[in-house]
């Protein structure tokens, strides 16, 4: 147990492993974690209750701890009228969520530190997000909501109580949808699709990649639609828009060029000044995606990217056990970004001779490109960089390489922004299938063996011992009932991880898993999934989550889950599900994709239907790990050395003598072939017209 006595002030999160919430356990303000503790205090008391929600990489958080909650005389008022509770927002992301809401339905908008004022029941009246200590940017001082929210509770509570049901209330209503049954008749068709990409680009920035204005984020479900699309009717337009936005990313300053790995999100159109904090998810999906634009390309500089980002979240986020650590803060030593940037100067003496083309490269000058620093990023690609500056391709690569090294070791005795070192279960399960299916387009076994042992660690340290699994874990400590998004990631990667292994044991957890998840989080009626387990009492309201956001939702990935499991194993129950659900969306999705990216890639495969391929016989493993390497986006895929009447897509295929690839479509199949060139003249043949 460390010691606390040096501390003036400690508080009830002193018990608690959320690097967030630690960061905040000697505040002088009373903060309580949720739980039955502080919630059953307020009802005692009628006290209204604070909540206020941030995450360890939030950068307008730390600065709302050090004005106000570091400042004695704000934290008395605190402690003097609530009851204060704070929460990570990536521990309770159902929270969160149900707060947000109340808060974006009172403000118009949201954001973190989301602090939001309850009644003692937990119903929301009153909230915002950042509060600055003076009054400033057209926002009240901290202060003074802090006691006009407590005068009105303690003399106008009838009209607190109003407002709080009142907001409540629209909760409830904005989560009842999904009843309607005019979607019977649909015939999902091409038009669909075509559709979709005519609103994406309409969004798209045709100069600079991505989609919208700044702040641009990296939006890459859409990419993957973009590309898949390509894949499926040869639409040049959609697969330029898709590389020139991996392009430009890679590129930017967004992208540690020094150390590998993506910031969260750009804070300018042309993807230079990030939001320095590196998140999990974000690199989880990035590798994703550009594993698929490297199976298209064939693109040398996706697989160098795949390999600085893995490289990077091998060296910084993976722990001893296997799993994957959740962020990197923004800021270090009080500056944001700090860690990261650079003068001209630090380079020229750590580079020498080599520092004049090295700083042309990556736009390094005196004067900065970034408040009076320097963000590395790309101007002009290598091929045309080194055509105008004189100098051979392979010898500009290597002086890179080796400054970027020399960077990287000095960059390395900084001091280190921090580590948000929980796990978290969904999170871990996107990086899982982010190396699968690196390990599909790269054929680099490492990736492969990194999945598997990432896998053992999550289905041995998660699981509740009743069916369920945890959401996070610590210090050996699971905590918190796992989530809709949880399950979903687990159960997608799963699949994920069979198709690169062949390993079936993978497709019956799945889908034990899925019918878990069908059996506690499905709503009767819609076939929709509730955020939260049918058992979890602590929230007043069940919320579903539908928009892919920056992260897939996990109604899309379920609906997906369903649709590929039934394929798998033959059950058109589970089809009907997933076309159940996404029919009834299907408005939204084609009018607003840039919102539902994940449920378009679902509804481009149900357009245009799934390839179903074996590669059955002795020793099937090479070939297979060749047909892994082939762009075949909507697809299912199984090896085995003899038939398997468990999955229909084993059955009747005899083992044993030399490997035959079948390529299927409902189970029935062409004439197999036993070489590889001829499987992909096969499927040459087999394209849509």
């Amino acid at each position: 147990m460390s010691d606390h006595s040096s501390y003036p002030f400690t508080n009830k999160l002193i018990g608690e492993t959320s690097p967030y919430l630690l960061q905040h356990a000697h505040n002088p303000v009373n903060w309580y974690p949720w739980g039955d503790e502080a919630l059953t205090l307020a009802k005692t008391l009628q006290k209204p209750i604070l909540v206020s929600i941030g995450y360890s990489a939030c950068h307008w958080c730390h600065v709302m701890e050090k004005e106000s909650f570091e400042h004695e005389p704000t934290a008395t008022i605190m402690n003097s009228h609530f009851i204060n509770i704070k929460i990570d927002r990536e521990e309770r992301p159902d929270l969160d969520h149900i707060y947000m809401d109340a808060v974006q339905a009172m403000t118009g908008s949201g954001g973190w530190p989301l602090n939001v004022f309850l009644t003692p029941e937990g119903k929301p009246f009153y909230g915002g997000t950042y509060f600055p200590p003076q009054k400033a940017y057209n926002r009240p001082s901290w202060q003074d909501v802090l006691m006009g929210v407590s005068e009105a509770f303690n003399n106008r509570r009838h009209e607190i109580d109003a407002q709080a049901e009142n907001l409540t209330e629209h909760i409830i209503q904005s989560n009842s949808f999904g009843f309607s049954s005019d979607h019977e008749g649909v015939i999902f068709s091409d038009t669909m699709t075509a559709d979709i990409v005519s609103a994406i680009m309409k969004t798209a920035d045709p100069d600079w990649g991505g989609f919208g204005k700044a702040p641009k984020f990296p939006q890459t479900q859409i990419i993957k639609f973009l590309l898949r699309n390509y894949h499926e009717t040869q639409n040049e337009a959609a697969l330029r828009q898709g590389l020139l936005s991996l392009d430009k990313m890679i590129d930017g300053g967004i992208y540690d060029q020094v150390g590998g790995g993506f910031a969260r999100y750009s804070t300018d159109a042309e993807w230079l000044v990030p939001h320095f904090e590196k998140m999990l998810y974000d690199n989880a999906l990035l590798i994703t995606v550009m594993a698929e634009a490297y199976q298209v390309t064939g693109k040398d500089r996706y697989r160098d990217a795949i390999r600085e980002t893995i490289g990077f979240l091998e060296a910084e986020m993976l722990s001893e056990e296997g799993g994957f650590f959740s962020a990197l803060d923004a800021d270090s030593e009080g500056e944001e970004g700090k860690f990261y940037v650079w003068d001209q100067q630090e380079v020229e003496d750590l580079l020498g001779d080599d520092a004049p083309l090295f700083c042309q490269f990556y736009d390094i000058t005196a004067e900065g490109n970034w408040e009076g620093k320097n963000i590395l990023w790309i101007r002009k690609g290598i091929a045309e960089f080194s055509k105008t500056a004189g100098i051979p391709t392979g010898e500009l690569q290597r002086l890179l390489q080796e400054g970027k090294q020399k960077l990287l070791q000095q960059r390395n005795k900084r001091t280190r922004p921090q580590l948000d070192d929980k796990v978290i279960l969904g999170w871990n399960a996107l990086a899982n299938t982010a190396l699968c299916h690196a390990f599909a387009a790269t054929g680099h076994l490492p990736y492969k063996e990194l999945a598997v042992r990432n896998m053992d660690f999550l289905l041995e340290k998660f699981k509740d011992g009743n069916g369920g699994y945890f959401h996070t874990y610590k210090n050996n400590r699971s905590k918190y009932p796992a989530f809709l998004d949880d399950y979903a990631f687990l159960i997608q990667a799963l699949i994920q991880l069979q198709e690169i292994t062949g390993n079936r044991e993978y497709l019956l957890t799945a889908m034990e898993i899925a019918n878990y998840v069908l059996n506690n989080f499905e709503e009767t009626g819609t076939g929709y999934f509730f955020y939260t387990h049918k058992d979890q009492e602590d929230v007043i309201v069940r919320k579903k989550e539908v928009y892919d956001g920056a992260v897939p939702s996990g109604n899309s990935v379920m609906a997906y889950n369903l649709y590929q499991l039934s394929n798998y194993f033959g059950k058109d129950d589970l089809k009907d599900r997933a076309l159940r659900i996404i029919k009834s969306l299907l408005n939204a999705i084609i009018k607003y994709p840039v919102s539902f990216g994940n449920w378009a890639c679902l509804l481009q495969e149900i357009v245009y239907g799934t390839k179903e391929i074996a590669v059955v016989g002795k020793d099937p493993e090479n070939i297979y790990d060749q047909v892994l390497g082939l762009y075949i986006p909507h697809k299912i895929i199984m090896c085995s050395t003899e038939a398997n009447n468990q999955f229909p897509l084993l059955s009747d295929k005899k083992g044993g003598g030399s490997v035959k690839i079948y390529l299927c479509r409902d189970y029935t199949c062409l004439q197999p072939v036993s070489d590889f060139d001829d499987f992909k003249a096969l499927l040459a043949k087999n394209k849509p017209e």
